[in-house]
C-alpha cells in the first residue's frame, strides 16, 4: 500500500476551441480498471454523434495499468498524448476522455497532438490534482483543562490535522497524522500533558491534499 500518490479529486470537464474544432476534456478519479471502462463507456453513449472519443487512463499503486485509445484519429495522435499528459503529472487510478467535434479544420498530426495534450491537461486541472496520503488516525483523551495546550500543539505542527473533537465525561480529540509520524505525536502529546493524555491508534485512511492542505479525508 503507498503511503501516498497523487491522483484527482472529483471529476473535471473543460471544453476548448481549436480551429473551429470542439474539444470536451473529461477527467474522473476511478477505483478500478472496470470503473475507468464504465465512465469511458459513459462519455461514448452521452457523445454518440461526435466524431471522436479519445482516451486514456492509468490503474494501480505503480501505473501497472495503462490504456489509451485513438477512435479513429491518425494513430499517435490522440490517445497516447492524452496518456502522456496523465503520466507527466505522475497521476494513479485516473481516466480522461476527450471528445472532438470536427470544425472543418484539419489540424494534422502535430495539430492533434497539440490538441488532445492541451484538452487532457485542462480537464485533468479541472478534476483538481491532489496528493492522496494515508494517515493514521489517533484517539487523544484528556481533561478539558488540556484541551487548549493540546490543540495549540496540533495546530503548530504542518502535516498535524484535527478531524474533530468529543465532548463527553473527558474531550477526545481525533487528530490525523501522517502514518510515519504517529510516533511523534504520541511523543508531542504526551510531552505536552505531562502524561495526562491516553492515545489511542485507531484506523488508517486516505487523505487528500491540495497545495499542502487538507481537502477532506475518506470515512
Amino acid at each position: 500500500m503507498l503511503t501516498s500518490y497523487r491522483t484527482l479529486l472529483a471529476p473535471g470537464e473543460e471544453t476548448i476551441i481549436i480551429k473551429k474544432s470542439r474539444f470536451i476534456g473529461y477527467a474522473m478519479p476511478v477505483n478500478s480498471e472496470e470503473e475507468a471502462l464504465s465512465f469511458i463507456q459513459s462519455i461514448q453513449k452521452k457523445h454518440w454523434d461526435a466524431t471522436h472519443n479519445c482516451y486514456a487512463y492509468v490503474f494501480g499503486p505503480h501505473q501497472e495499468i495503462q490504456k489509451a485509445n485513438d477512435d479513429g484519429e491518425p494513430s499517435g495522435t490522440a490517445g497516447k498524448p492524452i496518456l502522456e499528459v496523465i503520466k507527466k503529472e505522475d497521476l494513479r487510478n485516473v481516466a480522461v476522455v476527450v471528445t472532438r467535434y470536427f470544425g472543418g479544420i484539419m489540424l494534422g498530426a502535430g495539430g492533434l497532438i497539440r490538441a488532445y495534450s492541451q484538452t487532457a491537461a485542462a480537464g485533468l486541472h479541472a478534476a483538481g490534482i491532489v496528493t492522496r496520503k494515508l494517515f493514521q488516525e489517533i484517539a487523544i483523551s484528556i481533561d478539558y483543562s488540556w484541551l487548549g495546550k493540546v490543540e495549540n500543539e496540533l495546530h503548530a505542527v504542518e502535516n498535524f490535522h484535527i478531524d474533530r473533537i468529543e465532548y463527553l465525561e473527558k474531550v477526545t480529540v481525533f487528530a490525523l497524522v501522517p502514518v510515519e509520524e504517529a510516533d511523534h505525536l504520541h511523543k508531542l502529546i504526551t510531552n505536552a500533558t505531562n502524561g495526562q493524555a491516553e492515545l489511542l491508534n485507531t484506523e488508517q485512511k486516505y487523505v487528500f491534499e491540495q497545495d499542502g492542505k487538507l481537502v477532506k479525508a475518506e470515512r
